[in-house]
């Protein structure tokens, strides 16, 4: 009986958890699944349901589009086209938040995904939660 409650009180939370992403979704009048064009202008990434929130990949990008600043030396030649840069899986009042790859310097951040408007995304990587960094991004699809 202990396991059929706990394995009850799992699936419970589960099932909020992704309530909780349908209705910040819900609020903000869309979904941000689909194609986003970086604020820079050079990358588009690819965001899609993942877990209860969302992981984005990078689709195409200009330039010779290499890991070059990777932390993992043999990973340093590879493109970056179809690297997972988000990793937004928890649902908060306003977005998701969870991590962020930069591939132009190498290093993860933690981040949050919040939709501004139904073409607009503000993608944010911060360091130690004071330090952050903030983009627009607009949707191509």
């Amino acid at each position: 009986m202990t396991t059929f409650r706990a394995r009850l009180c799992l699936a419970a939370a589960l099932l909020g958890a992704v309530a909780t992403g349908s209705a910040v979704l819900a609020q903000k009048g869309g979904d941000p699944s689909g194609v986003w064009l970086t604020e820079t202008g050079d990358s588009k990434v690819r965001l899609a349901r993942c877990g209860a929130g969302f992981c984005g990949t990078i689709v195409s990008t200009s330039g010779k589009g290499l890991d070059q600043n990777n932390p993992d030396p043999a990973l340093r030649t590879r493109s970056v086209v179809g690297v997972q840069i988000v990793n937004a899986t928890r649902a908060t009042a306003d977005g998701f938040e969870g991590s962020l790859y930069n591939p132009k310097d190498g290093k993860t951040y933690s981040g949050s995904l919040k939709l501004t408007g139904p073409s607009t995304i503000e993608v944010a990587g911060c360091v130690l939660s004071v330090f952050c960094k903030r983009q627009t991004w607009k949707r191509v699809n």
